[in-house]
């Protein structure tokens, strides 16, 4: 078979794609290889002036907005321009993401990385979905990580680690969201025939991601990164592929196919069992109903 590399990344003219996180590592990357087959892109970022530079380095249709996942009230306004200045959206790439920091509170008090990393995505998806059913084909591509099988159940007695708070235990659970909201979400579109929602993850890749890790994980990080990590434009392919190959089916799960996960060509592959149990699936979905206040149109 075949690798799949950018180079099979079908004709994008024409079709408008928002990336959070893009103006470095995966989002980057993802954002370039997007704008280089012709898509419209918007960097949904949360400091502009790194945007700005970010876009500088893209040749394209690039613009960018100013996002901030860890606050509600910055997700209900970004969400708000870009239903202004786009009537369909094509694909929603959720890339953007927190991973391993002291424990922190997002503007409107959740644990900062399923604040950041679920309900601020779950949020911006479901003010936007309009506007993504109304585009014939359109994807929602959710970044995971194979760390999310590191972390046990999600925690709905204290899902906010107000008792007791492990970096690693929260990026997991919030790592596992992501793949509980893309499965449920496409549960719900597929009725519809046309939205489809994906999940990836990119492996070990040489990213910023890991700065906010432990000290005592850092030499062992370091010894994987430099044995095994690819560079960030491979570590996007399985995003990439999710968001633009034909062959695609909503619920499905991409990333590398060698050495455990950590490297290669993009591929579907497996996640946890507790992934796709369907009722924590739904009971989740509640849960971030709630916490933000918004409900989807499916």
């Amino acid at each position: 078979m075949t690798r799949w590399t950018t180079t099979d990344i079908p004709d994008q003219t024409g079709r408008t794609a928002v990336v959070t996180g893009a103006n470095t590592g995966l989002g980057l990357e993802t954002a370039k290889a997007l704008a280089a087959r012709g898509a419209r892109v918007v960097l949904a970022v949360r400091d502009l002036d790194k945007g700005k530079r970010a876009a500088g380095q893209i040749a394209g249709d690039v613009t960018v907005q100013e996002l901030d996942l860890g606050s509600l009230d910055s997700v209900r306004a970004a969400a708000a321009e870009l239903r202004t200045a786009h009537d369909r959206i094509d694909l929603l790439i959720n890339n953007a993401g927190v991973m391993t920091p002291p424990r922190s509170t997002t503007a409107d008090g959740f644990e900062l990385q399923f604040g950041t990393n679920h309900l601020g995505h779950f949020a911006l998806t479901g003010l936007l979905l309009d506007r993504l059913l109304d585009a014939p084909g359109s994807r929602i591509v959710t970044v995971s990580s194979n760390g999310h099988k590191m972390g046990g159940a999600i925690h709905f007695d204290d899902l906010q680690w107000e008792r007791s708070y492990s970096r690693l235990g929260a990026y997991a659970q919030s790592k596992l969201a992501n793949l509980l909201f893309t499965y449920e979400l496409q549960r719900r579109l597929a009725p519809r025939g046309n939205t489809v929602a994906v999940a990836a993850h990119p492996g070990t890749s040489s990213t910023e991601l890991a700065r906010h890790l432990p000290s005592l994980a850092r030499p062992v990080t370091e010894l994987v990164t430099k044995v095994a990590a690819q560079p960030a434009a491979d570590g996007a392919l399985p995003t990439l592929r999710a968001a633009t190959d034909p062959g695609v089916l909503g619920g499905q799960y991409y990333g590398p196919a060698n050495l455990a996960q950590w490297r290669g060509a993009p591929v579907v592959v497996a996640s946890s069992d507790q992934s796709y149990d369907i009722a924590l699936q739904q009971r989740l979905w509640a849960v971030s109903e709630e916490l933000t206040g918004v409900t989807f149109a499916v």
